[in-house]
């Protein structure tokens, strides 16, 4: 195993963590390492590892390969995933949240809400592409 092929994936994802935590840093003027282990954010880590690794293959190996195929599907499900399904589930949050904050204010009760925030919108997954494109094309082989 080559070791281009977990590096390129691993040099997106962690530039894409750093910009997250850089950025949540600066908008609370004081270092925001928690950002490391939320979900959601620009750009989206998830699609910028999976699209390093895919464009890295498709760089090495050609886009003509079965192994390029099978990683720009495995993207492709990915960046659905963060920007549908899960985007869907922190709105579902969000709604429960509400209903259950007003059935229990009214019962002088309280509950743990659930985590909203739990995708991303489709421009920040277009911004972790870009950017796992650009790691898997500018790395030194």
């Amino acid at each position: 195993m080559s070791l281009r092929y977990v590096l390129i994936p691993l040099v997106a994802w962690a530039i894409a963590q750093g910009t997250k935590v850089l950025r949540d840093s600066v908008r609370r003027r004081r270092l925001y390492l928690r950002g490391l282990t939320e979900m959601g954010g620009m750009p989206s880590s998830h699609t910028a590892m999976v699209m390093g690794l895919t464009t890295g293959i498709g760089r090495f190996n050609g886009v003509t390969s079965p192994v390029f195929a099978v990683a720009l599907i495995f993207s492709f499900v990915v960046m659905y995933d963060a920007a549908g399904v899960r985007r869907a589930a922190g709105r579902q949050a969000a709604l429960l949240n509400r209903l259950v904050e007003d059935l229990f204010h009214q019962r002088g009760m309280r509950e743990e809400q659930l985590r909203e925030l739990l995708g991303h919108t489709p421009v920040e997954v277009l911004a972790g592409a870009a950017l796992g494109v650009a790691v898997g094309l500018l790395l030194p082989a």
